[in-house]
């Protein structure tokens, strides 16, 4: 199978069966999931949306955000993985946000990646939600997922991987590709445990199949009556 037919096939079976596929964080608005983005680093999208209601509640704009101070802030954050960096740029973003963008989260990446505590994969989320630009975060499940069904063949990085599935995605399905990815490592290509007997594509997926070619490998051992 050429990995052209590897991505045809399966992009359109989660275009069949997963058509519409989006964020699992919450928000109304893209300064709200820019915060919750920035917070969303290594810690679960479930414990970021029990925490971010307190925090728009208090801060729901970027003006009210940048007045804050680290001791008002750091409670809120402090149940997030890196509560202390977080809160540090959290507020940095949210002054930065006032001072050099008007209050408003700027559609470009190289921009975005300007404000504290965004780096390339947050900066493309924000680009692929908010402005529905063909931009591929890749987050660990993207990484791992990609290269577990040969979507991407030795990426290192982050960037190998964006690079190598954005060469073969057509650029209006790529703010959706990345949710697919992003939902199905989640959900069945779990990373110590992958759910192959229920998923969907691992016909043509490159692990599953090692994986069979393995255990049909595998002599059988018969035990003799004693």
């Amino acid at each position: 199978m050429t990995t052209a037919e590897r991505f045809r096939n399966i992009l359109q079976y989660f275009l069949e069966h997963k058509p519409q596929a989006e964020t699992e964080l919450q928000y109304e608005n893209p300064f709200q999931l820019l915060v919750a983005v920035i917070l969303s680093a290594q810690c679960t999208d479930k414990r970021v949306n029990m925490t971010t209601p307190a925090i728009f509640n208090k801060y729901p704009t970027p003006e009210d955000m940048a007045e804050a101070t680290f001791d008002e802030l750091f409670p809120l954050i402090k149940s997030i993985s890196y509560p202390n960096n977080k809160t540090k740029h959290l507020i940095g973003m949210a002054q930065m946000l006032v001072r050099d963008f008007n209050s408003t989260v700027p559609a470009d990446v190289e921009q975005l990646q300007k404000l504290p505590g965004v780096g390339r994969k947050t900066a493309n989320v924000i680009a692929s939600c908010i402005f529905n630009q063909p931009k591929m975060a890749v987050d660990t499940h993207v990484f791992r997922v990609s290269a577990r069904l040969g979507l991407t063949r030795g990426a290192k990085t982050p960037l190998q991987t964006e690079q190598q599935l954005i060469k073969h995605i057509p650029e209006e399905l790529i703010p959706l590709a990345h949710h697919w990815l992003i939902l199905h490592g989640r959900y069945v290509c779990l990373a110590r445990n992958p759910q192959c007997w229920e998923c969907g594509i691992r016909e043509w997926c490159k692990y599953y199949e090692k994986e069979q070619k393995r255990a049909a490998a595998k002599p059988i051992v018969r035990k003799t009556k004693g």
